[in-house]
């Protein structure tokens, strides 16, 4: 028997071995994800909320939902995203 056997990419080895804690639910994701996303356009560089930051980090769709909300509020509320986003982008100081 012949298998293929891929390699784990750096990004996805990296990713699945992001510490996870404090640990929150995609539910629990949801739930707190305005609160987050006014902290994150309010001061970008904000630590608030390292639930939501390790949570988002590892799940690849509750990050699209956060940085689709946190465009859609910065542009109804005349705020330029760019910083926002970067700062949600970039790595957990516990990766």
């Amino acid at each position: 028997m012949t298998a293929t056997h891929r390699q784990l990419s750096p990004e996805t080895a990296r990713l699945l071995t992001l510490d996870t804690e404090p640990w929150l639910s995609c539910e629990d994701c949801f739930a707190g994800m305005d609160h987050f996303v006014e902290a994150i356009l309010s001061q970008p560089g904000t630590a608030a909320f390292p639930e939501m930051r390790a949570h988002v980090a590892g799940c690849p769709a509750c990050a699209e939902e956060v940085e689709s909300l946190l465009a859609l509020v910065a542009e109804q509320d005349g705020i330029d995203a760019s910083p926002a986003l970067a700062a949600l982008r970039s790595r957990p100081a516990n990766s």
